[in-house]
């Protein structure tokens, strides 16, 4: 049976937006959530109706200078998964070999900052750090729509598949709008999230690693 999860649901103040969104996403179908807390330079669980919807704790850091990034920082570890997204290709270098987190996010609702090399992208991949791109904007701009087809389809023929994406019902958008196989948009909502889980697991960064090995 597959388990479907999304990895990067927004941090909204308001708790009964967020407590909506976790309850739209357990009757979607979504087995787990991670709620991101967007950093740039305690939830409550929510069951769902028919299983428990497990809750995790996401940081995201918006990276402009490699200073924004620190080793072993002791804040990392009241977050469950660790996710970066770099502007420059020195900095996406650095998180794609030497830091210690789960994700780097991929911005392609707009020109490509640059661009991604195939060496450190696979780098990442056998150091079990996953790759994201957000489709939202695709959603609700037609300019960024462009953009976010164009930049995704690149980004996924790079990666071979293994990218995670933003919120929708399991599946469907994702073979839809990117181009994916069937299998390949299934693994996006569910095998793939459920290894960057357990990679998040196994850092010093996570509060619930050993939970989350229990868990999963």
């Amino acid at each position: 049976m597959s388990v479907f999860m999304d990895l990067n649901l927004t941090f909204t103040g308001d708790k009964d937006e967020l407590r909506k969104l976790v309850e739209t996403a357990a009757h979607l179908g979504y087995s787990t959530v991670a709620i991101n807390y967007v950093f740039e330079p305690d939830t409550k669980k929510k069951t769902g109706r028919s299983q428990p919807i497990k809750i995790l704790n996401r940081l995201t850091i918006m990276m402009s200078d490699s200073s924004h990034y620190v080793t072993s920082c002791p804040e990392y570890r009241h977050y469950d998964l660790l996710a970066v997204q770099p502007d420059t290709d020195k900095l996406f270098l650095s998180a794609c070999m030497t830091y210690d987190i789960d994700l780097i996010c991929l911005s392609v609702s707009d020109r490509l900052p640059f661009f991604y090399k195939r060496a450190p992208v696979f780098g990442a991949l056998e150091r079990g750090v996953a790759f994201e791109v957000s489709y939202s904007a695709a959603i609700r701009d037609s300019t960024r729509r462009r953009y976010t087809l164009a930049n995704a389809m690149f980004h996924s023929d790079i990666c071979k598949g293994k990218v995670q994406n933003d919120y929708r019902c399991p599946i469907s958008i994702q073979t839809q709008l990117f181009g994916l196989t069937e299998r390949c948009g299934k693994d996006a909502v569910t095998t793939n999230c459920r290894s960057v889980v357990l990679h998040g697991g196994k850092h010093e960064h996570s509060k619930y690693n050993k939970r989350l090995f229990r868990g999963t």
